[in-house]
């Protein structure tokens, strides 16, 4: 990967320039929320990259700027290795780094491990996801004190991992031979995760978030929640209502499970969410009794950072709004979605609304110390990430991407088999060093007072 050479006062400058054009209405509107996120930036490399997503495709616009393609359907196509018209054109992740793997319950009511947080989902070279989270990898590797060939092996696991998912997936392999991570299949800290999320319950998470008052539940007061006026409160159900038919018609089957029992305001405050306004709604869920109540979100969804830097009309005038993206994405790349998962608007903002799930767990790499563990997880990440690219097709359900993903990417890779893996190795080392730095330029930003609002 070539890094434009910038001396550290231009790459600050360069910083603060894509900061405030992903998140300056934002910060100006709730400059304490941005302070905590940019905290949580400051505490490690990992965690800042984790939070510039924008900064990421910025960089990445830049090096693909010198080999930009013909424009196509009124936008650009991006060239590169690996990239024709269709392969820099399949739906990604948009956000995938070693940590946005979890655990949830699909809508078949089992639990699965796979890729998770969709909210930067968008359409646009299946390459990017794979460079994203290569360079993640490189970051874990360094904080844990790995030798670059142990981290160049990592990437090579994943990256091979992947290339066997997709030309399994390419060649008609059976379902049964590409099985979902589940807790018959999964090993290592994937089934940990697994077993954990089993171990929650949803009696555990409302009794977390709610108490019961005169037979019937509430939210709890404090803890985040916000009591709402009255005219805020109309405005949320409003927005609920057009939630309700967002939802497929198998998620309708029992209306009173969407009966409303009590309504609060959130205000996000973490890394993605920073300045974001949401709502809690409670709602009846499956049966009449109290522990099988249903907590959902409605969140204001975000403009995703890899949008900035795709130009093609037909994927933007695809999508109605931002939470209409992040839903049609999610559903397309992720099978058996979250049967909550819908869209609505709220003060003329898109949003996104979906289930808080008792059973979510994120992958936790702070006990994922040693190489030869480190490697059967990068692995299993590589062919979920590769079952992940090939749902999002001709076979979703979607009209945005016509074409088999699986297909066209094990063509793209079998033009030039062994070029893969030491083009992303060397972006991980690459990047990753540029993100080192780049987090110590922002820290130096951020304490002495120069991000500008805070």
């Amino acid at each position: 990967m070539s890094v434009p050479q910038l001396n550290d006062e231009h790459r600050g400058e360069e910083i603060l320039a894509v900061l405030d054009t992903a998140f300056g209405e934002l910060l100006a509107a709730d400059p304490a929320a941005f302070r905590v996120k940019f905290r949580k930036m400051a505490a490690s490399a990992f965690a800042f990259y984790r939070g510039t997503a924008c900064l990421f495709y910025h960089d990445q616009n830049a090096e693909n700027a010198e080999n930009a393609g013909n424009a196509g359907r009124g936008g650009r196509t991006y060239s590169g290795p690996y990239l024709d018209d269709r392969t820099s054109r399949v739906w990604i992740h948009g956000d995938l780094h070693a940590e946005n793997f979890g655990t949830y319950m699909d809508s078949n009511g089992r639990l699965v491990f796979n890729v998770n947080d969709f909210d930067e989902a968008y359409v646009g070279p299946f390459t990017w996801d794979l460079k994203r989270f290569a360079a993640s990898m490189a970051l874990i590797g360094y904080a844990k004190a790995l030798s670059d060939e142990q981290i160049t092996e990592l990437v090579r696991i994943y990256t091979a991992a992947y290339r066997e998912r997709v030309h399994a997936l390419a060649t008609g392999a059976k379902s049964d031979e590409v099985p979902p991570f589940t807790l018959d299949t999964a090993q290592g800290p994937l089934l940990d995760a697994l077993r954990d999320a089993r171990s929650l319950t949803r009696f555990g998470l409302l009794d977390s978030m709610t108490v019961i008052r005169d037979f019937e539940r509430r939210f709890a007061s404090g803890g985040g929640a916000v009591e709402l006026d009255a005219a805020t409160r109309y405005k949320v159900l409003a927005a609920f209502d057009g939630y309700l038919e967002t939802l497929p018609d198998a998620s309708l089957a029992r209306p009173d499970s969407y009966r409303v029992k009590d309504v609060v305001g959130r205000r996000g405050i973490g890394i993605g969410s920073a300045g974001l306004p949401s709502y809690n709604i409670l709602l009846e869920g499956h049966s009449d009794a109290l522990e099988n109540d249903v907590v959902i979100y409605i969140k204001q969804a975000q403009t995703p950072a890899v949008s900035r830097h795709i130009t093609d009309r037909a994927i933007q005038d695809y999508f109605r709004h931002e939470g209409h993206r992040t839903v049609i994405s999610q559903r397309a790349l992720q099978a058996h979605a979250d049967p909550w998962l819908g869209w609505t608007e709220l003060d003329g903002a898109g949003q996104l609304v979906a289930e808080v799930s008792p059973y979510a767990v994120d992958l936790d790499w702070g006990d994922i110390d040693e190489p030869e563990e480190m490697a059967q997880v990068v692995a299993d990440l590589g062919r979920a990430t590769a079952t992940m690219h090939a749902a999002a097709d001709d076979t979703s359900g979607e009209s945005l991407v016509p074409f088999s993903t699986e297909r066209a990417i094990d063509a793209a890779i079998a033009a030039d088999e062994d070029g893969l893996e030491p083009l992303l190795v060397d972006f991980a080392h690459t990047y990753g060093a540029r993100a080192r730095r780049d987090h110590q330029i922002f820290l130096d930003l951020f304490r002495n007072g120069r991000i500008p609002g805070l």
